[in-house]
């Protein structure tokens, strides 16, 4: 069977095949029903949800760039009551997959308490914090730039969980491998990333920066590179799973990560563009395989390492 060339294991949550939408864009997946039939995805990271409703950033919060594009959305989202009382109730309507949970916080406590809370829920079998954002003020990327406090906060949600906690890391920092071994030494279950990096663009009319918080996450194809390299590095430094993700658009890209270490592969930006790119990608695979020579993804995580 087809699907079972295709499937993936993350910490004892199967999946059909490793292709998930990135969090922040695929919404809470609901909205992209009505495009095609979600359930042939591999699982769905849901829109980054923090402790209290969140209205984002200023506007503007798009610029378009060269081979990407950059996004200083800042987490708007209705807050871990509402997405727990309305969002998931609406996704369970149409989608039957396993789930990704995806907690931000601007605390330590923050993160336990949206943590503790999402681990209840049935639907959610896998919880992704998100240390990495760079587009909050106080919160985010702080948590991710040092060893110590990525590992504090893997330890404080692993207190208070019982499901799968795996980290999202920001590529904005020195030295990504001892941010990951920290996570892991903090109890982590598997490694994401990368998230954006961090850039920016300047309207030449008025000579201001395009972006109303004048740096945001840049995204998108261009990144592809970056995100790859980091994968192999980290999976030669840590000993539990990784999902990569960064500039993926195509099956090619989702077998280059797999090859770099990747057991599960994200889709970020290239689903803004075209609502359908989770899907080609799916219905793509077993013809890039074949023209590989891969009998199964599974047997690939990994194999560019020596």
């Amino acid at each position: 069977m087809v699907e079972d060339k295709l499937s993936v294991n993350l910490s004892g949550v199967q999946l059909k095949n490793p292709v998930i939408p990135a969090s922040g864009t695929f919404g809470f997946g609901y909205e992209f029903a009505d495009f095609y039939d979600i359930n042939i995805l591999g699982s769905i990271s849901l829109k980054g949800t923090t402790k209290e409703e969140r209205y984002g950033n200023p506007t503007p919060r798009i610029a378009e760039c060269k081979n990407g594009l950059i996004n200083s959305i800042g987490l708007q989202n209705p807050g871990i009551d509402m997405v727990i009382q309305k969002e998931l109730p609406r996704l369970k309507e149409v989608c039957q997959i396993p789930l990704i949970a995806n907690i931000s916080g601007f605390s330590v406590e923050e993160y336990a308490y949206c943590c503790e809370k999402i681990d209840k829920e049935e639907q959610i079998e896998i919880i992704e914090v998100n240390i990495s954002c760079p587009n909050v003020h106080n919160g985010g990327s702080a948590f991710g730039t040092t060893p110590e406090s990525a590992k504090q906060v893997t330890q404080a949600v692993k207190k208070v969980t019982t499901k799968p906690v795996y980290v999202k890391l920001t590529p904005n920092v020195t030295n990504i491998v001892e941010i990951a071994k920290a996570c892991e030494d903090g109890g982590a279950d598997g490694i994401v990333l990368i998230n954006t990096l961090l850039g920016m663009r300047i309207n030449l009319k008025n000579k201001k920066p395009v972006i109303a918080n004048k740096m945001g996450g840049f995204s998108g194809p261009a990144i592809f590179p970056v995100a790859l390299r980091m994968v192999y590095q980290v999976y030669e430094a840590v000993n539990i799973p990784i999902i990569g993700v960064g500039g993926v658009e195509t099956a090619e890209d989702v077998i280059e990560m797999m090859l770099a270490g990747a057991t599960a592969v994200e889709v970020g930006a290239a689903n803004l563009k075209n609502p359908y790119a989770c899907k080609e990608i799916i219905e793509n695979l077993p013809k890039v395989m074949e023209k590989y020579k891969i009998e199964k993804l599974s047997d690939i995580i990994g194999l560019s390492h020596d």
